[in-house]
């Protein structure tokens, strides 16, 4: 900078500390005249216009939008392809179900059973979700290989089956010893047992099938076990809910074992009770499943049935009987008030009659898991302990045996008319 005063350049140049912006210009006195260099821009941008701005704003919100539409529609295919890889699932049509890699059974390849039972083709029963058919292991040793078939009912009846039998091992349970999941294809592969169900040795009139005494108390024995093992002793309750003679079970010695788990119902200990949906087969069904708040006594009054099955040798409803005797459970309660329970012993066998005061003893224990108020039922811990001789019946024992409505005789009878989807037949 150059300072000049009244034309006179001085060679000495004097630098003013100015005490406030724009002083050069207010200085009246003239006590200094200045000159002063201004560093200006000369290139000066030109205002936008307004329609210019106005495109690029709309321009960004379009964008904006745009990602946050294509953001929610992924998210959207996203959930929709879960839920019809799920449905698949539900309906076995996938090869994986996530519940049975925890299974510690033997997985199978469809192709391979379908080798091991000749295509199918020897049936040993046949049931509301599927049948069984005869097959032979590599080694030789025989199974029974049930396929389930359907897809809803099925899977859920697959799953019940596999989880409940494929954790447990007990001599009075048939053994699960493998499964396949395989596509649409759900089989389970048993232990074969050589002599059948229980139901074609007690009901016929050939003497070829006649068990003897000694035979049968210990059926009922083999019974008793495997329930309490199913109620008391395993980490957590399971209720069979569908005993009858068809889903017990013989091998070559006639040890009873118990089988056929796609009805059960698994529940914590401390639980005393469950609400479910009606489920079993007439005839076998406790009083209390009109309220469908059921307890493990349900097992305990369907055993009851059973005793009285296999003691007397017939149905619990025979159309061909005389009016009066038709249901068993009404005929039952008739003679223990006369006192002729004798006259109820199996009569096509002479030695269950040479036995006859034993099998009385026996039916007492039936007409104790038989009572109405399931409270009054005894647990099967303690039914073994009868069994075995080492405690003795309650005292006041009634013999008052209702048959709820909805399952009277005609319903019983009419059992084996009803679909699938109605009836757990012998499977």
């Amino acid at each position: 900078m150059a300072l000049f005063r009244n034309q006179t350049i001085f060679s000495r140049v004097d630098c003013f500390l100015l005490p406030e912006p724009f002083s050069l210009m207010d200085d009246p006195l003239g006590s200094y005249s200045t000159t002063a260099f201004i560093k200006v821009n000369k290139s000066t941008k030109t205002p936008m216009p307004s329609s210019i701005f106005r495109r690029k704003k709309r321009g960004r919100r379009v964008l904006i939008l745009g990602t946050t539409v294509g953001a929610v529609l992924l998210f959207l295919v996203s959930v929709f392809g879960i839920y019809i890889s799920t449905k698949l699932r539900r309906n076995g049509v996938e090869d994986d179900d996530p519940d049975l890699p925890r299974l510690q059974i033997t997985r199978f390849r469809y192709e391979d059973l379908k080798a091991m039972t000749g295509d199918f083709n020897i049936k040993l029963g046949e049931g509301g979700f599927g049948s069984v058919f005869l097959g032979t292991l590599p080694s030789g040793v025989r199974i029974a290989v049930k396929r389930l078939d359907g897809f809803g009912q099925m899977k859920k009846s697959f799953l019940a089956e596999a989880e409940t039998i494929g954790t447990i091992h007990h001599v009075n349970l048939v053994r699960l010893l493998g499964f396949c999941a395989e596509k649409s294809h759900r089989l389970l592969v048993y232990e074969y047992m050589c002599n059948g169900s229980l139901d074609k040795w007690i009901f016929h009139n050939d003497q070829e099938f006649d068990v003897c005494w000694q035979v049968r108390r210990k059926i009922i024995l083999d019974i008793a076990k495997g329930l309490a093992y199913l109620h008391e002793e395993c980490h957590q309750k399971i209720i069979h809910l569908d005993i009858k003679p068809q889903n017990i079970l013989l091998d070559e010695h006639f040890n009873a074992k118990l089988a056929d788990f796609g009805l059960s119902k698994l529940i914590n200990k401390d639980q005393s009770h469950v609400m479910t949906t009606m489920r079993g087969t007439p005839g076998y069904l406790a009083p209390e499943w009109l309220s469908s708040l059921i307890t493990e006594k349900v097992d305990v009054y369907s055993f009851g049935i059973v005793m009285l099955e296999v003691l007397c040798g017939r149905k619990i409803v025979e159309r061909s009987l005389p009016s009066d005797e038709v249901h068993m459970l009404a005929l039952f309660k008739c003679k223990a008030e006369q006192e002729q329970l004798l006259e109820m012993v199996d009569k096509s066998s002479g030695d269950m009659q040479l036995h006859g005061q034993e099998v009385v003893k026996m039916m007492k224990i039936a007409a104790w898991c038989l009572q109405d108020d399931s409270s009054m039922r005894p647990p099967m811990s303690q039914v073994v302990k009868c069994l075995e001789g080492s405690t003795d019946i309650e005292e006041g024992l009634r013999y008052s045996f209702s048959v709820p409505s909805g399952h009277s005789d005609r319903s019983v009878d009419d059992a084996s008319r009803l679909s699938p989807s109605q009836l757990s037949g012998p499977r």
